[in-house]
This record gives C-alpha cells, structure tokens and sequence, in this order.
C-alpha cells in the first residue's frame, strides 16, 4: 500500500508540472527537456509540426470540423510494463527496485521523453505503463528497457506506437 501511495504522489507531482493554457489555433511546445521551460514560447500548429518532422517524429494534422481548428496528431509509444518472470526479491530488493524505478521514470519525464506514467489499480498481468514522446519505436523501447526493475525481470515491456492530438491535456 505504501508503495502504491509513493507512485500516485509522483504521478501527482509531475501532473502539476504541467501547464495547461490554450490558445485558438497553438499549443504549447513542451518537447524541450524541464531545465528549459521558461525558453518555451507558444507557437503555430505550421511551426510544431515543422520541428516535429525535422526531428523524425510521424505527424499529421487535420481540420475540427465542430471548432474549424487545426489539430495536429503525433505518434507516441505507449510501454506497457507487464509482470515478469523474475518476482522472487526479497522485501529489501523489491523496495530498491521500486525506488530505482521511479527514479527512472522521473529521469524519462525531466529529460521530455516520457509524458506520463502511472501503474494501473488492479493486481493484473499489466502493471503500469509510460507514454513515451519520442521519434521512433527503437528509442522508445529502448529507455523502457533500461528500467531497473524489467533489467532485473521483475517487469517486462510491450511497446506499442499510439497516435494523440499534440498539447491536448489530460482532463
């Protein structure tokens, strides 16, 4: 329970980091990692979507036809963190693990390459999972797989691309 109640403060925690002003026809680009927030200046779908393509990442965009706006799509990797074959740790191990995992994921949010990550509330096969922003399938499975917890196969990661309107909040 304890362990449950550390995820959702830093889940919590690194929500509120978000800024969720909006603007007809913009969105904020928070692409850069956290030490450069206050560069970031609102900028045009047109811009975004340039940048965006210049660094590899698969976009389209296309017109609301209720508000008439442009919204742009991007792909993202969502990781779903499933149970592993290795869950013999002792107590101590275990509560490293986990430790090493949150900072992990913490690390993949400063850095701007996960978005979001929680665990899910049940006791099932899929344990959790993290939405990764970067440009391709390699990379994203790539920084899943170097969490310490599917490094020690307590964890174990599917990948999968998954498409959402850039700069849309969570609600």
């Amino acid at each position: 329970m304890k362990r449950i109640t550390l995820v959702l403060v830093v889940i919590c925690a690194l929500m509120s980091c978000k800024n969720e002003d909006k603007e007809v026809n913009t969105v904020e680009a928070i692409d850069e990692p956290a030490e450069n927030i206050e560069t970031i200046k609102e900028q045009s779908i047109a811009e975004i979507k340039a940048k965006l393509v210049d660094e590899g990442f698969q976009v389209f965009d296309y017109i609301d036809e209720k508000t008439k706006d442009t919204t742009l799509m991007q792909q993202y990797f969502i990781a779903f963190l499933k149970r592993g074959p290795i869950r013999n740790q002792n107590e101590e191990e275990a509560n490293k693990l986990q430790s090493a995992h949150l900072a992990h994921l913490g690390k993949m949010y400063e850095l701007g390459y996960a978005d979001i990550s929680g665990p899910f509330g049940d006791d099932g096969e899929i344990r959790g999972i993290t939405i990764y922003n970067v440009p391709t399938l390699q990379m994203a499975d790539s920084l899943a797989n170097a969490d310490p917890m599917v490094k020690a196969g307590r964890l174990v990661i599917e990948v999968h691309p998954w498409w959402a309107a850039k700069g849309f909040p969570l609600r």
